[in-house]
């Protein structure tokens, strides 16, 4: 007997990818994904509240605004320091 369950959520089976991202303010980024679905999000709650220095560099807003979409994704720095589950993205929310 096999049972399953399917769960209805706003995220789809195959995600989109970012097409482009625009500086928001305060941390924030709007992103425009493939799909036509726009999000604004903030990051601001998870760069305060890391210890990591790598993660508290990007405090400096000059720096933020550096991003970049690469592979879909929207990143920081040359070695991808900072980079985000497209599912948390695509939400809106990241954790």
């Amino acid at each position: 007997m096999k049972i399953s369950t399917k769960y209805k959520t706003d995220i789809p089976d195959v995600l989109p990818q970012i097409a482009q991202a625009e500086y928001a303010g305060a941390y924030s980024v709007s992103l425009f994904f493939s799909d036509g679905v726009i999000k604004k999000v903030n990051f601001g709650n998870f760069l305060k509240k890391t210890a990591h220095p790598k993660i508290r560099f990007y405090l400096n807003e000059c720096e933020f605004r550096k991003f970049k979409i690469e592979g879909g994704n929207i990143v920081w720095g040359e070695n991808w320091d900072l980079i985000f589950p497209i599912e948390q993205l695509y939400r809106g929310e990241i954790d």
